[in-house]
C-alpha cells in the first residue's frame, strides 16, 4: 500500500470515527445572549436556564448533548439545514412557528411586559397585573386602550423576529414607532442611552438586566401572555424528527415530575417558572 493510499484510508477512518462519534449526541442550538434563559460567562461558556436543563433532558433521554451557538435569526434556518438537532433558546410556541417546525410540550412559561428608565412618563400606568391575549377579558381590552394611549407616538425597542416585535407589528396597541435589533443586550442598551422610550421583552430578561447592571430599568404596566405570546418555551424540533420529539416529551415529563425543572428555574429567575 502506497503513501497515498495510506493517507486516504486513515482519513476514511478518521471521519467515519468523528461520525460516530457524534452520531448519538444532540446537538442543541442556542443563542446565548437571553440571559437568564441562555448566556455566556466570562470565559465564553454557555450557562443559564435552559443550557443546564439541557443536561438534565439529555440525561433522562440517555444521550451525550453538545451545546450549538447560533443567532437568533438564523435559528429555525439553522435547525432546517440540521445544523443542530433542536432548538432551546427561550423560543415561545406559536401557530406560526409550528407551521415550520414541531415543538415539545412547554417546558416554561415567558410572560412579556414592558421596561422602561426610573422616571420615565410612562411609569404608573394603571392596567391589571397581567393579561391574557388569548381570551381578552374587559379589563384586558381596557388595558390594551390605556397602553396604546400610552404610547402614541413612543418609540419602542425590541429583539427582531420575536413575539415581542410581532405583539408590537400586530396592531393591538396602535401604531407604535418600533425599533428592532439583532440581541437583546442591544435593545438593553439602548433603553438605558435613553434611544428608546420603552422596550419589550420577557419580563425577567429586563428584571436579570436590571439586577446585574445596576441600571435603573423597571417594568410597567401589565404583563402579556397568549395570543401573540404563544403558548409558553418549548423545545423547537424538526417536522419529520417524531422519535426526538416523543424523547423530549418524555424527558420533560420527568424532569418535571421529579421537580428538576423547578429548581432549575428558581435557581436562574428567582421563581418557579416551570408549566
Amino acid at each position: 500500500m502506497n503513501i497515498l493510499k495510506k493517507f486516504s484510508l486513515g482519513l476514511l477512518i478518521t471521519l467515519f470515527l468523528t461520525i460516530s462519534a457524534n452520531a448519538d449526541k444532540i446537538r442543541i442550538g442556542t443563542e446565548g445572549a437571553y440571559p437568564p434563559w441562555n448566556s455566556k460567562d466570562a470565559s465564553g461558556k454557555l450557562i443559564g436556564f435552559e443550557v443546564e436543563l439541557a443536561w438534565t433532558l439529555c440525561r433522562y433521554i440517555g444521550q451525550q448533548c453538545e451545546m450549538v451557538e447560533q443567532d437568533w435569526d438564523g435559528m429555525i434556518p439553522g435547525l432546517i439545514i440540521k445544523k443542530f438537532d433542536v432548538i432551546m433558546a427561550g423560543m415561545s410556541i406559536t401557530d406560526e412557528r409550528l407551521k415550520t417546525i414541531n415543538f415539545s410540550q412547554g417546558y416554561a412559561d415567558e410572560v412579556a411586559s414592558l421596561a422602561v428608565m426610573k422616571g420615565s412618563s410612562l411609569e404608573g400606568m394603571d392596567t391589571p397585573a397581567g393579561i391574557n391575549l388569548s381570551k381578552p377579558n374587559s379589563a384586558a381590552k381596557k388595558a390594551l386602550k390605556t397602553i396604546t394611549a400610552a404610547l402614541a407616538g413612543k418609540t419602542v425597542c425590541v429583539q427582531t423576529a420575536t413575539i415581542h416585535q410581532n405583539f408590537l407589528d400586530s396592531g393591538d396597541v396602535g401604531k407604535v414607532n418600533v425599533r428592532t435589533y439583532k440581541t437583546q443586550d442591544e435593545v438593553n442598551l439602548d433603553l438605558t442611552s435613553g434611544r428608546c422610550d420603552a422596550a419589550l421583552a420577557a419580563a425577567v430578561a429586563f428584571s436579570d438586566y436590571a439586577e446585574k447592571s445596576g441600571k435603573p430599568v423597571v417594568l410597567v404596566g401589565p404583563t402579556f401572555s397568549g395570543g401573540a405570546f404563544g403558548n409558553g418555551v418549548g423545545v423547537g424540533i424538526r417536522k419529520d424528527d417524531t422519535e426526538l420529539l416523543k424523547a423530549f416529551n418524555s424527558a420533560i415529563n420527568k424532569a418535571r415530575k421529579n421537580g428538576d425543572i423547578s429548581r432549575i428555574a428558581t435557581k436562574w429567575f428567582g421563581f418557579d417558572a416551570s408549566m
